[in-house]
C-alpha cells in the first residue's frame, strides 16, 4: 500500500519541522509498504511556513505543499485528500511527532484487520500521547489522561481513501472549533466501517505548557465547541451524539456539581492554578481547569441549542 500522510497546518512552523523530520525518518518493510508522501496543506499561515518549506526542500523529499486561504481544518483536510495520490490516507496534526516505525505499525494493523475481517471496511487508530516537552516530545510517558474513546479522530488515523470519498469527506460547515472529525466518523460508522486500535503507531501531541494567560482562549474554544456540537446534533439527532457533545441532564448535573454551579471558575481558582504552574505542575493545573472549562462547554451547547430553536 502507498500512504498519503495529510497534515493541515496553521502557524505551527517550529513544531511542524519536528513533525516532518520524524516522518522523513520512517523505517518500514518494502514488502508491505510501497512508499509514502507527505501532503501538507497550509491554511493561510502568516509565520512564513510556506516560504521556509520552499527553502528547505532537500530536508523533506516526501513533502508536497499546497496552500489555501484560512478556511479551517475541515477544508484543509479535504484539499489534502483531493491532492493525495496514495490509496491509504493517514491524518495527523502538524503538532504531532511520530516514532520511526509509525507507518509500519499502521501497515501491520491494516494487514491484520484485512485478514481478520476479510474486507477493508475499517480504519486504524493509533495512540496519541500529549506532551509539553518541545525539545524531546517522544520522551513523554503514556498517562491515563491520554486515553481517548473517540471512534474517528484525525490526530492519528489511517483509512482507505475511497471510504473517505464515499462518506463525503469533512463537512466544511464546521467553521468553529471542534467536531468535524467525529461527525465524519458517524457517517463512516453508518457505512459499516469498524475501528481497529493500533497502539504501536504512536504520535506525541505537543502543546505549550498551560499558562493562566491561555484561559480566555480556552473558554472561547469551549463555547465554540458547544456551538459546533449543536450543528453535529442537528445532522445526527441521536442520544449517542447528545452524549458526545455533553447535551444531557447528566452532564449538566455532573459539571454543575463539580464547579459548584460555576463558583469554581477562572477567577476563584486562579490562585491555585497559578501555584501549581509555578510549582512545575502545569498539566495538573490544566486538568483542574477542565472543571470550569467543561461547565462553559455545557452551558455553551445549551445556549446554542436554545438559539437554534429560536428561543434566544
Amino acid at each position: 500500500m502507498f500512504f498519503s500522510v495529510v497534515i493541515p497546518t496553521y502557524n505551527r512552523l517550529p513544531i511542524l519541522e519536528k513533525c516532518l523530520l520524524a516522518l522523513e525518518a520512517q523505517k518500514y518493510q518494502a514488502a508491505s509498504v510501497q512508499g509514502y508522501e507527505i501532503v501538507v496543506i497550509d491554511d493561510g499561515s502568516t509565520d512564513g511556513t510556506v516560504e521556509w518549506l520552499a527553502t528547505h526542500k532537500e530536508k523533506f523529499p516526501h513533502v508536497h505543499v499546497f496552500q489555501q486561504d484560512h478556511q479551517g481544518a475541515a477544508a484543509a483536510r479535504n484539499l489534502g485528500v483531493a491532492k493525495a495520490t496514495g490509496d491509504m490516507i493517514i491524518f495527523i496534526d502538524s503538532d504531532l511527532v511520530v516514532t520511526e516505525d509509525f507507518l509500519q505499525a499502521h501497515t501491520n494493523a491494516l494487514l491484520a484487520g484485512q485478514a481478520n475481517l476479510g474486507n477493508d471496511k475499517f480504519f486504524t487508530y493509533g495512540a496519541v500521547i500529549n506532551t509539553c516537552n518541545f525539545n524531546n516530545p517522544t520522551a513523554e510517558p503514556y498517562k491515563i489522561t491520554d486515553f481517548s474513546a473517540a471512534f474517528f479522530a484525525t490526530g492519528n488515523v489511517a483509512i482507505p481513501k475511497y471510504w473517505l470519498e464515499k462518506a463525503g469527506l469533512f463537512d466544511t460547515g464546521f467553521q468553529l472549533y471542534g467536531w468535524e472529525d467525529l461527525e465524519l466518523g458517524v457517517r463512516l460508522k453508518n457505512l459499516g466501517l469498524k475501528l481497529i486500535k493500533c497502539p504501536a503507531a504512536v504520535g506525541y501531541h505537543w502543546h505549550p505548557a498551560f499558562r493562566l494567560e491561555e484561559i480566555p482562549q480556552l473558554i472561547d474554544k469551549e463555547i465554540q465547541r458547544g456551538r459546533m456540537g449543536v450543528l453535529f446534533y442537528q445532522k445526527h439527532p441521536t442520544w449517542e451524539v447528545r452524549m458526545m457533545i455533553q447535551m444531557t441532564w447528566l452532564h449538566r448535573l455532573l459539571w454543575g456539581l463539580l464547579s459548584l454551579n460555576g463558583l469554581l471558575n477562572e477567577r476563584t481558582l486562579a490562585p491555585l492554578l497559578g501555584w501549581l504552574i509555578n510549582s512545575g505542575k502545569p498539566q495538573l493545573a490544566l486538568e483542574i481547569a477542565r472543571v470550569f472549562l467543561n461547565w462553559y462547554n455545557v452551558k455553551g451547547v445549551y445556549a446554542a441549542y436554545r438559539e437554534s430553536l429560536g428561543n434566544g
